[in-house]
């Protein structure tokens, strides 16, 4: 608000001085030097005039032409026309009204330039040089100030006397002076008045200027500049917004880079701490065959062992390579489907033809734990997918479920046919998963089993392999704890 003021009252300030000091020379110099000015410019016009009437005058031979003209010339030029003969008599003089009084001043306005003849050198100097003569008369009691012209024509002998009364000019002054007296007075107020005008016209733009400026400098772009003009300071409003324009987008992608960078970085510093975490859980997996197998090849090798004890150090050895095998291929195939590289091929197929050909491979494991198992299908339904890898989906699920299904317990598959989707749920008896984890047990690794104890069995890829099988499909899975157990799900989009 300060600031407002200040420019405001600065413009209105020198605009009023201004004008002012324009308006007070104005007044001054006319009233100094009007005066001067005129009766200068009415010695050279009675010169010039004086002239041009003795031009005229000579040419003439009628006596009545002559004094036509005389009158003439005195009606056009306010001017009163004396001639006198070689000898100084009055020759001609144009009547009026009041005879005595022209009389009178004739005889005077005579006397006065006979004098001023006389004080210029005499009549035969001014006869002999030819020139006219221009002067202002003294005071006089009788006549007013006038200014007076003499002129000498050689050819006739005759001499023209001209004059005219400077009172005019004197009221003329004086009521040129009394008039800017008010026009100053008016010029002043209007002054007033269109300095304030102006200068809130220059200072509100460039106000709105100056606060949209200030708000860019703290960094805060949605103040506007709205200024209408067509002028240089509606240009410069017209680029100031397009500056904040371009600071603002140049600063948000500068954020969203910088957002992105974080991102980026934070997700290498989850992605180092995964390769730390892969490689301590692979070394941890590969750690107990690898010593079970040396260890019994050992004592194989020592040759002490015959008979059934020997068989079962040898399927002991098999047993770990087996499961050292099935760890490599899950690492093998998560690394492929992990990488983006990865392409499925797809095919039509009817999904619960796909489930109860799965199913029915574990029918000799579900046997040797007594689990009963329950198919609900849903027929006819075709999906878009890749074989081989939903019967993967498919197998870890069940595989999963056998491992934590207690001897006699329950496995329930159902097929659910929904609007634009079919789901596949795999549902097992036993203990709940705690809520903490349900999201944890897609993790690479991750185990229920915080000891890694070999109870369970597993690589603990399984899920990880489910997830990423599922995100190339554009699928979803998930699970859920219900009454019975644990329920662990799959969606793909139906055909």
């Amino acid at each position: 608000m300060k600031s407002k003021k200040s420019i405001i009252t600065k413009l209105f300030a020198i605009t009023s001085i201004v004008f002012a000091i324009f308006i007070t020379t104005n007044l001054v110099v006319q009233s100094a030097f009007f005066e001067q000015f005129y009766i200068r410019w009415k010695k050279d016009n009675l010169q010039d005039n004086l002239v041009k009437f003795k031009n005229q005058y000579v040419l003439l031979q009628k006596e009545e032409d002559k004094f036509g003209l005389i009158s003439s010339f005195e009606e056009d030029n306010t001017y009163k026309i004396i001639i006198s003969d070689s000898l100084g008599a009055l020759k001609y003089l144009t009547k009026t009204a009041d005879e005595k009084k022209d009389s009178k001043t004739v005889i005077i306005i005579h006397q006065i330039m006979s004098d001023e003849i006389e004080n210029n050198g005499g009549i035969d100097k001014f006869k002999k040089e030819g020139k006219p003569m221009i002067f202002i008369t003294k005071k006089n009691r009788d006549m007013t100030v006038s200014i007076a012209g003499i002129l000498y024509d050689k050819n006739t002998d005759e001499t023209v006397y001209a004059f005219s009364s400077l009172q005019p000019v004197n009221e003329a002054v004086q009521v040129i002076k009394e008039f800017y007296l008010y026009f100053y007075i008016g010029a002043l107020f209007t002054i007033l008045l269109l300095s304030f005008i102006y200068s809130n016209m220059i200072a509100k733009p460039l106000i709105k200027i100056t606060k949209t400026a200030s708000k860019m400098a703290k960094l805060d772009f949605t103040e506007k500049c709205i200024v209408k003009s067509e002028d240089e300071i509606g240009a410069l409003a017209t680029s100031l917004n397009l500056l904040s324009e371009n600071l603002n987008e140049s600063l948000t992608s500068l954020k969203d880079a910088n957002s992105q960078l974080e991102k980026d970085i934070e997700k290498e510093k989850k992605l180092t701490e995964m390769r730390k975490d892969f490689v301590a859980a692979v070394s941890h997996e590969l750690k107990t065959p690898i010593t079970l197998i040396e260890g019994y090849t050992l004592a194989l090798n020592d040759d002490v062992l015959e008979g059934e004890e020997k068989q079962y150090f040898i399927d002991v050895i098999m047993d770990e390579s087996r499961k050292m095998n099935s760890l490599v291929s899950d690492m093998l195939d998560l690394s492929q489907l992990e990488s983006g590289n990865f392409k499925l091929i797809k095919e039509d197929f009817l999904l619960h033809e796909l489930v109860k050909s799965v199913t029915k491979k574990f029918t000799s494991l579900l046997n040797e734990k007594h689990i009963k198992l329950e198919l609900n299908f849903v027929c006819d339904i075709k999906v878009n997918a890749d074989w081989n890898r939903i019967e993967q989906v498919i197998t870890n699920y069940m595989t999963n479920a056998i491992r934590h299904t207690a001897d006699a317990g329950t496995i329930i598959v159902t097929m659910i046919n929904r609007e634009d989707s079919i789901c596949v749920e795999v549902e097992n008896s036993g203990n709940k998963i705690d809520i903490s984890e349900t999201n944890k047990i897609w993790d690479n690794f991750y185990k229920i089993d915080k000891s890694r104890t070999r109870k369970l069995g597993g690589t603990g890829l399984g899920l990880s392999i489910v997830k990423n099988i599922m995100l190339l499909h554009d699928g979803s899975c998930g699970v859920e704890n219900t009454e019975r157990g644990v329920k662990f799900y799959f969606i793909l989009t139906k055909q």
